[in-house]
């Protein structure tokens, strides 16, 4: 039978408290999360032993229930809960989804949804996880505040600057973060504007230079989106995007501008 350990998996001794078990899942879901090993073919099937180990030990009667297998069959006691327990049994009740949503909305990680279907098939709809209290869990990231149990409103954005800090300050791990959207202008003659077509832009804040392909009829105060064009992630996440505000030149004054610029040069003394 094949000699695996749940305890091991996550790194814990066989005394392990509820709270030492959730911190070393959590950290461990995160080091391991498909959207972090997109080219690690292996972290999946780590991801889902470590899965698997969380939904047992975190729930008490299937924990005693393998506590006591270990005492009769030792190393083999992995083999032996595994006749008796299939997957549907082993996730019922757990709160593993939860987790995952909280990810999804603190890191920017695909939802829970996305990950079950990709390791487990289809079949995952058949496992019954925990539903949520009334009140839910405290979630953090995100745009605007997150309300927990009581009424008390928590800052998102601050409440992932220290979870993110907290991560690597003590395990190391850094998220894939995205870049900052950037803002800028491109100026359009009369004539781009109202055909269209490939205008070169130049930004003055990183000196990159691209070209830029204009929809025909633009209006000044327009925007054009260039999807992750913007400031870099970091530890892998993706690009911003970069806004273009659409200024479209007065050839009137510009006329007057090059004229008064010409008179300008005539009149210098010699």
């Amino acid at each position: 039978m094949e000699q695996k350990d749940y305890y091991s998996i996550l790194g814990l001794e066989n005394n392990a408290t509820q709270k030492e078990i959730r911190d070393a899942y959590r950290r461990l879901a995160l080091l391991h999360h498909p959207d972090r090993n997109r080219d690690n073919p292996e972290a999946a099937d780590r991801m889902k032993e470590i899965n698997e180990s969380y939904a047992v030990l975190s729930e008490p009667r299937k924990r005693s229930e393998y506590d006591a297998l270990r005492q009769t069959y030792g190393s083999s006691a992995y083999g032996h809960f595994r006749q008796t327990h299939s997957d549907q049994d082993i996730f019922r009740g757990s709160d593993i989804q939860q987790i995952f949503e909280e990810f999804s909305r603190a890191f920017g990680f695909r939802g829970f949804d996305d990950i079950f279907r990709e390791s487990y098939g289809a079949g995952y709809r058949t496992f019954e996880f925990r539903k949520p209290g009334v009140f839910g869990r405290v979630i953090v990231g995100g745009v605007g505040n997150r309300q927990g149990a009581g009424g008390i409103a928590y800052p998102g954005g601050y409440l992932e600057k220290l979870i993110r800090y907290g991560l690597k300050k003590k395990w190391g791990i850094e998220l894939p973060e995205r870049g900052k959207d950037l803002q800028d202008s491109i100026v359009l003659s009369p004539e781009q504007a109202r055909l269209g077509g490939r205008v070169r832009y130049s930004s003055q804040r990183t000196g990159r230079e691209l070209v830029v392909t204009i929809p025909a009829n633009m209006r000044t105060g327009q925007q054009l989106r260039l999807k992750r064009m913007g400031e870099a992630g970091r530890a892998g996440g993706e690009a911003g995007d970069l806004y273009l505000n659409i200024r479209i030149r007065n050839l009137l004054i510009q006329k007057v501008k090059d004229f008064i610029a010409t008179l300008w040069s005539f009149m210098k003394p010699g």
